[in-house]
């Protein structure tokens, strides 16, 4: 049992964002110092324009943004703008870190958590980072140096960060998804599917993924031939397109993004995803079967390391962005034919399922400070 010292209430600052990604697993950190004591006060420091800009306030949160952008690594010239902004960032993270006076600050990875996290520790505050994929972030590597702890995971990070600092806790996930106890029939239900047909849930991301959807597109016939029914998140950018395609087949929701993914998990025979770090730790967490295609279009190929980790572990099976379009068919088209290699992909990722992520990282806090 914790004491009361343990658990008192503390000022946190939390950066980064960009992605679902990063922005999921913050808002899980901060909720669970919340529970741990509710008087904790955190602030979120994020990009202006960015994502987390509007789902952070959502979550009850409030944050501060910095001016700060990525470098243009294949067109340098466009980085004069990026070093002005990155300077401004620098001043405006200061005068946050002067005003808060936070107790301890946690780096969730993207673009804003690096000025934040630098002021920091050169003000020897105590910092935190937490890494979400197999293979580290620019920004995170740049400050694993003097971080107090570095949050991963995968086995392995080693390479990147000092051994010293790393704890194995996973990725926090959001908290509906892992409690629902909804049935797969109700979950069906409740999208508006047929109870008793099983689903393939096809998610490129919240943005959409074209390769993605084009290769399911030219497949719709041969997949729901299986019995299958699909649920298809398109992203908004290829909604009306991907509509069209499904015009008139049968057994095919398209939409352009699923608010409930808690039901859509729980709903799905199989899921057909790009392989970011929250997803699979949901997949994990929750032991889907799933076919994995990676986005080409991430720094360091990051999403395929993720997803080798699993495949390698006979916990998914990775079809590559450039083979999509000839194997994605085929590959979803066979697993639905197969319910017995369905389950042991489901077993298998099970298996590699870190829990409790969110209150880990809160020991972890704690540690640092007390």
């Amino acid at each position: 049992m914790k004491t009361d010292k343990a658990n008192r209430p503390l000022r946190v600052i939390i950066s980064g964002g960009g992605t679902g990604g990063h922005i999921f697993p913050a808002i899980s950190i901060a909720n669970a110092l919340r529970r741990r004591n509710p008087q904790t006060e955190i602030l979120f420091v994020g990009a202006l324009g960015r994502m987390e800009m509007e789902r952070v306030p959502a979550a009850g949160y409030e944050i501060q943004g910095l001016p700060v952008a990525g470098f243009d690594r294949r067109r340098l010239w466009r980085n004069f703008g990026v070093l002005v902004k990155l300077a401004k960032s620098l001043l405006k993270a200061r005068k946050i870190i002067r005003d808060f006076k936070p107790e301890i600050a946690v780096g969730v990875g993207g673009y804003a958590s690096g000025p934040v996290l630098k002021e920091a520790q050169k003000h020897n505050i105590p910092t935190l980072l937490q890494e979400q994929n197999s293979y580290a972030g620019v920004t995170n590597k740049m400050l694993a140096r003097k971080a107090g702890k570095i949050c991963v995971a995968y086995s392995g990070m080693e390479r990147f960060f000092p051994a010293g600092s790393i704890v194995m806790t996973g990725n926090p996930v959001r908290a509906d998804i892992v409690n629902s106890t909804m049935t797969p029939g109700e979950a069906r239900e409740a999208l508006g599917l047929e109870a008793d047909r099983p689903v393939v849930l096809v998610v490129g991301g919240s943005l959409g993924a074209r390769t993605v959807n084009e290769s399911i597109a030219a497949s719709l016939d041969t997949i729901t031939a299986t019995g299958a029914q699909i649920l298809w998140q398109t992203g908004k950018l290829y909604y009306e397109q991907c509509l069209a395609m499904a015009d008139g087949k049968a057994h095919v929701k398209v939409c352009p993004f699923i608010s409930d993914m808690a039901a859509a998990y729980r709903a799905a025979d199989l899921m057909v995803s790009r392989a970011g770090a929250s997803t699979i730790s949901e997949i994990q967490l929750l032991g889907i079967p799933s076919v994995l295609v990676p986005s080409p279009n991430v720094a360091e190929d990051h999403q395929r390391k993720n997803a080798q980790a699993l495949a390698d572990r006979d916990a998914a099976v990775m079809v590559l962005d450039a083979d999509a379009p000839r194997l994605l068919g085929e590959t979803v088209t066979q697993l639905m034919a197969d319910p017995e290699r369905r389950k042991t992909l489901g077993r298998n990722a099970l298996e590699m399922a870190l829990r409790d992520s969110d209150e880990k990282i809160t020991d972890c806090i704690y540690s640092l400070i007390n």
